[in-house]
């Protein structure tokens, strides 16, 4: 799940688009985060922990996922970066200037506590 890229509100310089995906349960080092072509791609995969016995209902999906997030404006993917604590991933995608720059494929670090 996740939340459409927003422009952030306030006096931010350069203005941005913040995007924020629930990740509950996965391993930030298998988080890869890519800007590229207006598009936010955010790929890793879930573990499916080890549980003894037999279980009912499992309400998590497990393995690996992709999602692609349109970016409704242009953003400077080289000045991007990103954020996960308590499994939410934050992106912050400063938003480009009126000519932006020939688009590029970049990866994007993501910092902060599992």
């Amino acid at each position: 799940r996740c939340t459409q890229a927003v422009r952030a509100a306030g006096a931010e310089d350069p203005p941005e688009l913040r995007v924020v995906v629930e990740l509950p349960g996965v391993d930030p080092s298998s988080i890869k985060v890519v800007a590229a072509d207006r598009v936010l791609v955010v790929a890793g995969e879930r573990q499916r922990p080890d549980i003894a016995g037999r279980y009912r209902q499992l309400e998590i999906e497990y393995g690996p996922f992709q999602r692609r997030i349109p970016l409704d404006e242009p953003v400077d993917a080289s000045a991007a970066g990103a954020r996960y604590e308590n499994g939410m991933l934050t992106v912050t995608l400063p938003i480009a200037p009126a000519q932006p720059r020939p688009e590029q494929r970049v990866a994007i670090v993501i910092r902060g506590r599992s």
